[in-house]
């Protein structure tokens, strides 16, 4: 079997719509809570922006536990797709969640998806911002 692994990653908002639904029909995947992590929403001069500018993501880089956090999740998010890759699945979906998908969750997904993207070239990977449409590839 040669199937290539699509990986999809998405943020969202746990108060707003709640987790992204799987469409693989497999049910599996990942499912993480950044509401542990201090949310820069709460400063004035971060309110209007997202996990990708650069204010939030300096912010979330050097004030919170955020690196450790995504350090974690990529050691974690690793062994499954290795053991995807090596087994021929197609499919794993990873999401990240927090208050208003705003910024926590936008970091998290962005940088896993950069994360997957280097570590796995052989794999396809989405990410979607579900509270950002303005933000979606």
């Amino acid at each position: 079997m040669n199937t290539k692994l699509h990986i999809d990653i998405h943020s969202f908002s746990y108060k707003k719509k709640g987790y992204p639904k799987d469409n693989s029909d497999n049910g599996g995947g990942f499912c993480f809570d950044c509401r542990g992590i201090l949310n820069p929403g709460r400063i004035e001069e971060y309110k209007i922006q997202t996990g990708k500018d650069i204010g939030v993501q300096n912010y979330l880089e050097t004030q919170t536990e955020m690196p450790k956090f995504i350090s974690l999740v990529e050691n974690l998010v690793s062994i499954s797709i290795d053991n995807y890759l090596s087994r021929g699945f197609s499919q794993l979906q990873i999401n990240f969640g927090c208050t208003g998908g705003q910024h926590r969750s936008v970091y998290a997904a962005e940088k896993i998806f950069s994360f997957v993207k280097e570590k796995y070239p052989s794999t396809t990977v989405s990410v979607t911002h579900d509270e950002q449409p303005q933000l979606n590839f």
